[in-house]
């Protein structure tokens, strides 16, 4: 799935039941692609909506919902706080999942010097 500025990693609609991973990323392991499977299809359950991870121009991935016009389960409220609550649990893979868009899709080369001086020093 493409648009003009985004890649859609995967999706899931509570609507139809479905899940949706994009064959470009079936080199992932087996073990990613189940885990982002639960997560995106739980979250669909639970907030009543279509949930789509996008990754922008510049290798963010997003949390993109869509809701039917007259879907009164949706509440917005609880859909921000659940993807807080996954940005924050499952930070290290989504992380790294950006990462390795950044290098493998948009051919960028990482910086670890600059991860380094994110770090807080060591004292001796």
């Amino acid at each position: 799935m493409y648009n003009e500025e985004n890649v859609t990693l995967c999706g899931s609609s509570a609507y139809e039941k479905k899940y949706y991973f994009n064959d470009t990323f079936d080199h992932l392991p087996s073990s990613i692609k189940n885990e982002l499977k639960i997560m995106c299809v739980l979250f669909t359950e639970e907030i009543s909506c279509i949930l789509t991870l996008d990754f922008d121009e510049q290798g963010n991935l997003n949390f993109n919902i869509h809701t039917e016009e007259n879907d009164f389960l949706f509440d917005e409220i609880s859909c921000g706080l659940k993807i807080k609550e996954i940005q924050t649990k499952k930070r290290d893979l989504l992380e790294a999942l950006e990462m390795y868009y950044k290098i493998f899709a948009l051919g960028e080369t990482p910086d670890f010097d600059q991860t380094k001086e994110n770090q807080p020093e060591e004292q001796p």
